[in-house]
């Protein structure tokens, strides 16, 4: 029997797909989800409940300046274009997906892996700022692969984190966001895909080829506004929705720890499920363990780096704790509210959230639109980064320039192709990258808990230790 070199061709397409697919489950699945939270709750004990310092201290931090310190970016710029990478469209999509796989329950440990995942996120970007080298021009370079070389001896560990990362930033950071952008651009306002392809490779080249400090004063401006514009939107469906917010609360604690059914068609499916899928998306959306938000927070100016350890570690707070909580909350209320939402538009998290933001009168689905597209925007100009960096640290400078081209090429023709495949193989070595970070994390964390001890008994010092920066 004889195939059509057409058919012969989708034939092996699907055998990769599922080949990838059956890998990508495994990357994502029980090991990981129990290595990740693991570390998390093993930092937290041994950092001595680093989280009560993140809120009160880290926050203030973030918007004090260290102008006398070395570093590309303030505090806040560094911390910006992290958080420009880390919350995107799964913060709003996510979240709906969690409550449809897991229950509402999932709601719960989505939020307490946000919790102990402050811990891991604060570990991370120590080392990164601890290990980080200068440039000979004067640029400042950290992050897992540094951290694995200079503290460890581990080079080669160091550069497959960097290899890893590198080509993960293609289709997580890039690929993905722009479809996103465009399938919302299409839908809402009718503009055809490939012009919005065009223009966020435009917007993407003007912003990327100006570099950290470019990328860093964008994200310093759209962050603040794509937060607080999101937040205000779900505090509107939370106050339209007051009387359903308490017994959402208790419904959502009640059911991440046992099977049963609530108000409007809600059902927990056990705290199996509750658990997976809720520290799944939770460790998807805030990325602590991944290693790749740290590589931000090298290139800012700080003396020490607990100082922007803590800094950094309040992205995991703002990301998870603050914003996947709202949408969980606007998610659970609009479903018990409305009782005739049925199974199939809660079993797509979409949807979900569409219905939610539909609530509000006339600028609702204007609010939700907007936010996707700035959410998947700054996504872009976040991982543009940290895949610059590192490429640069496996192929060196000449890397960069090539690495942005095709960066841009990729953001072009995202909305054009099929990205299921793309998606799976990014996923995939995002998962995998978290691996070498974690080894750095963990073995160094006797030197990290040494220097955390030293500076938080010392809080009210105003002179922070400054710490040599190694010359490359």
């Amino acid at each position: 029997m004889t195939f059509s070199n057409e058919r012969k061709g989708n034939i092996m397409l699907d055998t990769i797909d599922n080949i990838v697919g059956k890998i990508n489950g495994v990357a994502w699945g029980w090991p990981m989800i129990f290595l990740l939270l693991g570390t998390h709750v093993f930092l937290t004990i041994r950092t001595g409940f680093i989280q009560r310092h993140t809120v009160a201290r880290g926050i203030k931090l973030s918007v004090t300046k260290d102008p006398d310190a070395e570093g590309e970016v303030s505090n806040f710029g560094a911390l910006t274009t992290a958080l420009a990478a880390t919350i995107g469209t799964g913060n709003i999509i996510g979240v709906g997906t969690a409550i449809a796989l897991g229950g509402p329950g999932a709601v719960l440990w989505c939020w307490l892996t946000g919790v102990f995942g402050i811990a891991t996120k604060y570990a991370e970007s120590y080392i990164a700022v601890k290990y980080r080298v200068k440039t000979e021009d004067g640029r400042m370079q950290g992050g897992a692969m540094y951290a694995l070389e200079r503290g460890l001896n581990m080079k080669w560990l160091g550069m497959l984190f960097a290899i890893l990362a590198g080509f993960a930033s293609f289709g997580i950071g890039c690929a993905t966001q722009v479809n996103a952008i465009a399938t919302v651009c299409k839908e809402n306002f009718g503009i055809p895909l490939w012009i919005v392809g065009i223009v966020i490779a435009v917007l993407t080249a003007v912003v990327i080829f100006g570099g950290i400090k470019s990328i860093a004063s964008v994200c310093e401006k759209l962050v603040p506004f794509m937060a607080v514009f999101y937040v205000l939107g779900c505090i509107i469906i939370l106050g339209m929705n007051y009387d359903f917010i308490i017994p959402a609360i208790g419904t959502i604690c009640k059911l991440a720890f046992t099977p049963g059914a609530a108000a409007g068609g809600l059902v927990g499916t056990g705290i199996r499920m509750a658990i997976q899928y809720g520290v799944a998306r939770g460790l998807f959306s805030n990325e602590s363990g991944l290693g790749s938000a740290p590589i931000a927070a090298a290139a800012a100016q700080t003396r020490n780096p607990v100082r922007q350890a803590l800094v950094s570690s309040t992205g995991t707070f703002w990301d998870t704790v603050v914003v996947c909580a709202m949408t969980g909350l606007v998610l659970v209320t609009t479903i018990m509210k409305n009782p005739s939402i049925n199974a199939d538009q809660i079993d797509n998290g979409g949807v979900l959230t569409s219905m939610a933001f539909g609530q509000i009168p006339v600028i609702g689905p204007v609010i939700l639109t907007l936010g996707i597209i700035s959410f998947a925007y700054s996504t872009i100009l976040g991982w543009a980064y940290y895949g610059e960096r590192c490429v640069e640290y496996f192929a060196g400078k000449k890397g960069l320039i090539p690495y942005r081209i095709l960066y841009i090429a990729v953001a072009a023709i995202a909305p054009v192709v099929a990205l299921d495949l793309v998606w799976l193989i990014a996923d995939t070595l995002n998962a995998f990258m978290a691996i070498p970070n974690l080894i750095a994390v963990l073995l160094l964390s006797n030197v990290m808990v040494a220097d955390t001890k030293k500076y938080i008994n010392n809080l009210d010092a105003k002179d922070d230790t400054p710490v040599p920066v190694i010359k490359e």
